[in-house]
């Protein structure tokens, strides 16, 4: 198929779009990528797009993806786009993760820790060494037959807790914040900013939250628990007034423990910082710890010196979507005000030139 240049406002941007699509399909001679396949074994970019989206749904994630040509800030943006458009029924209740029938679980911390460690399904003990036996598409090998999730399972936050060893956390009677609803205002309280970090672009959260482990922010952390497995979703209808099970979701969790914190009133403890993320996300779990901690800096009498402490700075700079918008917005027609511009800039010059000449 080929395409020629085609003028005139709406037919080019059909032709546009034609072309698009047939560069997505690619060639047809391969057989076409189904949304299945995505889901089934592209889960570290499905979860990614549930999580930068706000909307857990593999299915439409996959089907994201697959329309964004792998684009995952386009897929997020498509599947955010979708959420707006439905209808809200109710609120479930906050999620116990205490209760995780967990599949994967490390503490560095504790060699011992309570529970065991739990490895789970994980690269980070192998090398980055390319696999070119995927090449074949060969049918892999047979898998181990997984452990059964353990359900009883102490967090390594509490057994700190129960020492005095960690700062506890505030109680709060507030209803949550809800930052797809309101429009976020700072100072922004922690579970807003959770919530943003969230949501977050997980490359600028990884950058961010590596820039506290180079001495920006002066943070000294350690991986108290990294935690993954799947949490039931309870939600209260109104016409039955107790708790019903609605299904489950896949989470990672991750407590991250830092630095002291006391004084003169009150004896020294370690400090905390939280990350949770849809599926099986490290990553940006662990990265949404080490900015959580960094932005309580100003709440716990430190000085605010890097910009990972600071929450309007964080914030409004993590949600990929909005970045797209006004990076990408300078593809677009600026016809107008770059003439006025230019025309500003001729008459300096000119004017410039006419005193040199004199």
């Amino acid at each position: 198929m080929a395409y020629v240049a085609v003028k005139g406002g709406e037919r080019a941007i059909d032709a546009a779009h034609a072309w698009r699509e047939a560069a997505r399909r690619g060639d047809p001679a391969v057989p076409a990528l189904s949304t299945a396949q995505i889901a089934g074994q592209l889960g570290r970019a499905v979860e990614r797009v549930m999580a930068e989206a706000s909307l857990h749904d593999p299915v439409l994630a996959a089907l994201a993806i697959r329309q964004a040509e792998g684009d995952l800030i386009e897929a997020a943006f498509l599947l955010r786009a979708f959420r707006t458009t439905l209808p809200r029924f109710g609120a479930a209740l906050p999620l116990e993760t205490g209760r995780m029938a967990v599949r994967r679980r490390v503490s560095a911390i504790f060699k011992d820790v309570p529970g065991g460690q739990i490895l789970g399904p994980t690269t980070d003990y192998t090398h980055r060494l390319l696999d070119f036996t995927l090449l074949d598409d060969a049918p892999p090998p047979a898998a181990p037959r997984a452990s059964d999730p353990v359900e009883a399972m102490p967090r390594v936050a509490e057994l700190l807790a129960a020492e005095g060893l960690l700062r506890p956390e505030p109680a709060s009677e507030v209803t949550p914040f809800d930052l797809t609803r309101e429009a976020l205002a700072h100072p922004a309280p922690r579970d807003a900013r959770l919530q943003g970090l969230a949501r977050g672009d997980e490359g600028f959260l990884l950058g961010m939250g590596y820039s506290t482990q180079r001495g920006y922010g002066g943070s000294h952390p350690f991986a108290g628990e990294i935690r993954m497995g799947a949490v039931s979703v309870e939600l209260v209808p109104d016409e039955l007034g107790f708790p019903i099970d609605i299904g489950e979701v896949v989470l990672t969790e991750c407590q991250m423990v830092n630095q002291f914190h006391g004084g003169k009133t009150e004896p020294a403890c370690f400090t905390a910082g939280y990350g949770l993320a849809f599926g099986q996300a490290d990553r940006r779990a662990m990265a949404m710890a080490l900015l959580d901690r960094a932005m309580q800096a100003e709440e716990l009498g430190e000085a605010v010196t890097a910009p990972a402490q600071n929450p309007e700075f964080v914030l409004a700079h993590a949600d990929n979507i909005e970045a797209t918008g006004f990076v990408e917005h300078l593809k677009l027609p600026h016809y107008v005000d770059f003439q006025s511009e230019a025309e500003a800039v001729r008459r300096l010059r000119a004017a410039a030139l006419a005193k040199a000449a004199e």
